[in-house]
Parts: C-alpha cells; structure tokens; sequence
C-alpha cells in the first residue's frame, strides 16, 4: 500500500463519547480517504466523507474476506473485528444465503409484533428505576444498569431463543471479546462465546423451539454448504450484535437527549410526535466506537483519485460520514428538526444491517417512555466524568440520573 512517510494511528483522541477527534473533520476536506495506522499496527485506507463511505459500502469489490487471510492488515486486538471474516471463495454465496434465512426473523411485521413485549420490558425498567431512585440515599441511579442494558439483551433473547438467565454471562464475553485493550483475553472470550453458543445450537437441535437459533440450526441440517462453524459463528454474532449497539444507542441517545436540555423537553411535550425522528438524529451522531466498518479489496479500486489496492484493508468511518458538513446542515449539531433525514447508521447497500426494524424498534419505545414517564429526567454526573468503554462499539459503562 502506497501511503504518507507517517501515518496517523487510530483510534484518534476524541474530546468526550459524543464527539468525535477534530481531525475527523480535517481529513473530511483534505484527505477523504488516507493511509493509517491501526490499532494494530498495521496499514489500512480510512475513509471518513459521506459520498465515499457510501459509494464503498455499496462496492462488491470490498469484502469481509481476503484472498490471502494470514497476511490481511490486522485492525485490532479485539476478537469481533481483528481481521477478515468468512471464505474468499464463498463469501457472496454465504452472505446471500445468511439474508434468506434471517430477513423473515427481523422483518418489520415481527418486530410490530414484538412491540407489546418491548413495552413490557421498559415498563418494567422504569418502575424498577423509580423504587431505586426512591430507596436511594443520594436518589441517583444507572439508567445503563436498570435499561440501556437489561431491554436488549431480554429483546434479543426473546428471538434467538437464548435464556435471558445467561444474559450477565454472555453479556461478559461480548463485552471481552469487543475489548482492545486486553489482548489475548479477547481470543479466550470469543472461544468460550462460541463453545456457549455450540452447546445451545445443540439443546436446540434436540429440542426445537420457535426462534432464530431454532431455525439457523434446522436449515444447516438440511443444506450440506452451510458449514457448522460458519453457524455458530452467524449465531454468536447475532446475539452479540443484537443488544450490544442498540445498548449503546440507548446511552448514547439519552446523554445527547440530557445535555441538550431543549431537545428533551420538545421530546417530553410530544413524545410520539418526535420520537420517530429522534431516534434517527441519534442513529446519525450516536454510531459507537472510534474506528469504523472493516472490508478488505477483492481488486485494485479507484475512487476519489487513490487507487486501494487488491487485498489492502478499508475502514469506513460511519461516525465521520455521518457528520460531514457538505451533506448535514450544522452537522455536529444534534437537531431531530433537521431536513437531511438520510444517514449510514445502519450501513448501506447489501450489507443495510438486518437488524435496522429491531432497533428502530427499541428505540423508539424507549425513548417515548423515558419521555412520558421520566419527563424531569436529568444527568447525575458530568459526560466527561462518565466511564467510557475501550471496546469496539464503545459508549459508557455507566449512566448515573435522577429525577
């Protein structure tokens, strides 16, 4: 890869968990896409405006696989990103079978069917919530710990058919295995993730339920391409995925929503008038981590007068394209009124994340009931003072509030 004497090393240094590094805004306008450094010590193209990001999320020439994956820029430490992903060979074939079997699990019709049960949940939050806050010397408590986490996970587990019992288990290794700065730690986390899933792939093939996990199980019975490992491995990142990012939009949204005392109270005074586009403001601004969206170049691929060559590592970065200022009026301002009412929060092309109903979903139940319930919501602690999490998808380990 052809690139500057001195690369940048990701992730950059960001003010606090809403903002992202200034640099992001300079490489915009100079350098869209540029050669960096990753975490890994290794060399990757970053792509940061919005019309690139699109244009290569949307590009079949740039994959999850590598012809040759042994000498494939590694990104991170992190067991969930740390190279490529999936056959070469196959990977289209996998893909596109992948989306047969899960786009019935995820569809807009299921998840209006699953909004009674989702409303149950944060009923059952918030009441939680307001007992703590009440027997609470100091009345604050973790809205990460009493919502942002429990409501996901149970989601989550509700349609794959995995028990909400384990949750605080797999909830640990999804937290490890997206972790790096620990290392190896995060290799034993994905292996025990994926022993934890076999185990439930195989209760699951003795007895049967109707659920995602379910019906992954029985279609690799019957289908001789579909591998076994590339199951557990689709079933782990579905459970990992399913709550993981919709937690930290929940805690995301929530700090953009508190520190922006005028959005929240036009929210409280209407909540299902504006949640809808709330919750898209906050799928903008809110996209988690400091790095981005991993592919690897199938073929040399020519775009914006840089050649990435074949095999070379890409990373999109969602977060900054989604803040670039020659596509979103005051783009760094978090304005549900907006006009532009398009973002990369769910991806684009197809890879469009399967899971967009489902977290439109959470997330707009959530956020009208923190609204009608909990309309003197507030931070309890500064957002710098927050704990941050050193993990892929990022966002904070705690929420302190009050009311």
């Amino acid at each position: 890869m052809n690139g500057a004497a001195e690369r940048s090393r990701l992730p950059f240094a960001r003010p606090n968990v809403l903002d992202l590094a200034p640099l992001y805004e300079v490489l915009r306008r100079e350098a869209p896409i540029t050669p960096v450094t990753t975490p890994a010590g290794d060399p990757a193209w970053l792509v940061t405006r919005f019309d690139e990001v699109r244009e290569l999320l949307g590009d079949k020439r740039l994959c999850r696989s590598h012809p040759e994956p042994e000498r494939a820029s590694r990104i991170t430490t992190a067991a969930v990103q740390e190279g490529p992903s999936g056959d070469y060979a196959t990977e289209e074939a996998d893909h596109t079978r992948m989306r047969r079997l899960l786009t019935p699990a995820f569809s807009a019709k299921r998840m209006v069917m699953l909004s009674d049960h989702v409303r149950h949940l944060v009923d059952g939050c918030v009441d939680r919530l307001q007992a703590e806050r009440d027997a609470a010397p100091d009345g604050v408590v973790d809205l990460h710990a009493g919502l942002a986490f429990p409501v996901p996970v149970a989601v989550i587990c509700r349609l794959l058919g995995a028990p909400e019992s384990d949750r605080e288990y797999f909830a640990s290794l999804s937290g490890r295995m997206a972790d790096y700065a620990i290392g190896d730690e995060a290799e034993r986390a994905r292996d025990e993730f994926n022993d934890y899933m076999t185990t439930l792939a195989e209760a699951k093939r003795a007895r049967p339920g109707e659920d995602v996990i379910s019906d992954l199980v029985r279609a690799q019975s019957a289908d001789a391409d579909f591998d076994y490992a590339e199951m557990i491995r689709l079933c782990v990142g579905l459970l990992f995925a399913g709550h993981e990012t919709t937690v930290n939009r929940i805690g995301l949204g929530t700090l953009f929503l508190l520190t922006r005392p005028g959005q929240w109270r036009a929210l409280t005074a209407d909540p299902a008038g504006r949640v809808n586009a709330t919750v898209e403001e906050i799928m903008r601004l809110g996209a988690p981590g400091d790095l981005g969206l991993l592919r690897y170049a199938h073929t040399d691929v020519d775009v914006a007068g840089v050649t990435i060559r074949s095999g070379d590592a890409v990373i999109l970065s969602v977060n900054s394209a989604n803040r670039d200022a020659a596509v979103y009026t005051d783009a760094e301002t978090f304005d549900p009124d907006r006009p532009e009412r398009g973002h990369l929060g769910f991806g684009h092309g197809s890879h469009f994340c399967i899971g967009a109903s489902l977290a439109r979903t959470e997330l707009r139940i959530v956020f009208a009931a923190l609204a009608e319930r909990l309309p003197g919501l507030r931070l309890a602690k500064d957002v710098d003072e927050l704990k941050v999490r050193t993990t892929l998808t990022g966002g904070v380990s705690e929420l302190p509030v009050t009311w």
